[in-house]
């Protein structure tokens, strides 16, 4: 059985980023929690997106041979509505998804996460999602990359989101598109901050999504075939690593007993004070570190 491998992404650090952070800071802490690999937002955290300059992308290569780390998955967006006249054209959707690939090849990357437009409270992707893809199918082959849209919170595992791309799969035979999963979907106690905000009754009322929609990790065993990423969302975890919101012990579990072991990406989206998430995501790492020893030990009930 392989073992999990660690990353981080740098949406965890996204307040700080970019005020009281710098790409080097990021870097640095990621590399200090023991991760290898690097998540990144290409429009939000790769300047002059989606032209870097030579002098960023040689920066960019400093730091991955300076800090060993290796890039993971890039985020990127397909924007249905650039303009509120009209949605995009299959042709235009495929385009920024080209983009995105291309970029993400130019930086190393073998993920891309992109995020369709929706068209419900539960994710489901607009129409056009499918002919984005398959017209990029041949250039993800070609660099290497696999596509993974994230199944995210509301949307829990059995769903017609999630059967929509594993029907795509099927049907085309690539193994250029999988899922990504995101652990959000399995927290099974309510929030208390969301980003910035203290959750209130209000915002619960039109969110039911914070009080966590509680996936059972043993459903991962029914998709794990097509499962090739999974960021490993987390909001609060205390002093005695206790995730507050995230029951770690039966997800560990099931991608294990899944066959699992690609990264492990921790993506912290609690509270937003300054420096919180340096800490945060430095917990996450020992915690899940700890869990994986303690199944290979034979110590999961």
């Amino acid at each position: 059985m392989g073992s999990f491998k660690y990353g981080v992404s740098t949406y965890s650090y996204v307040n700080d980023y970019g005020s009281i952070m710098t790409l080097d800071d990021a870097f640095d802490h990621i590399a200090d929690t023991g991760a290898t690999g690097i998540e990144i937002l290409g429009e939000g955290q790769v300047e002059g997106y989606p032209n870097p300059s030579s002098a960023w992308l040689d920066r960019w290569f400093g730091l991955l041979d300076r800090y060993k780390l290796e890039p993971t998955n890039m985020c990127s967006w397909v924007d249905m509505r650039l303009t509120l006249s009209r949605n995009l054209t299959i042709e235009e959707g495929a385009a920024e998804l080209e983009q995105d690939l291309r970029l993400a090849h130019q930086l190393g990357f073998k993920f891309l996460r992109p995020k369709f437009g929706v068209m419900s409270h539960d994710l489901i992707p607009e129409a056009n999602w499918e002919g984005y893809v398959e017209r990029n199918l041949d250039l993800a082959h070609k660099l290497g990359i696999v596509i993974c849209p994230e199944i995210h919170a509301p949307t829990p595992i059995r769903h017609q989101v999630v059967d929509g791309y594993i029907q795509f799969i099927e049907r085309t035979g690539t193994k250029n598109f999988g899922l990504m999963i995101d652990t959000g979907i399995f927290q099974d106690r309510p929030l208390i901050h969301w980003g910035s905000h203290q959750i209130t009754d209000e915002m619960r009322a039109h969110m039911d999504f914070l009080n966590g929609i509680r996936v059972n990790p043993e459903e991962l065993l029914d998709i794990a075939q097509y499962v090739v990423f999974v960021q490993a969302k987390f909001h609060d975890i205390d002093e005695h690593l206790e995730d507050q919101n995230i029951p770690w012990k039966p997800v560990i579990s099931a991608l294990k007993r899944a066959g699992y072991s690609g990264y492990l990406s921790s993506e912290y989206e609690g509270l937003r004070a300054p420096w919180r998430a340096i800490d945060q995501v430095r917990r996450q790492q020992v915690l899940l570190r700890k869990l994986e020893r303690e199944y290979d030990q034979g110590m999961f009930a």
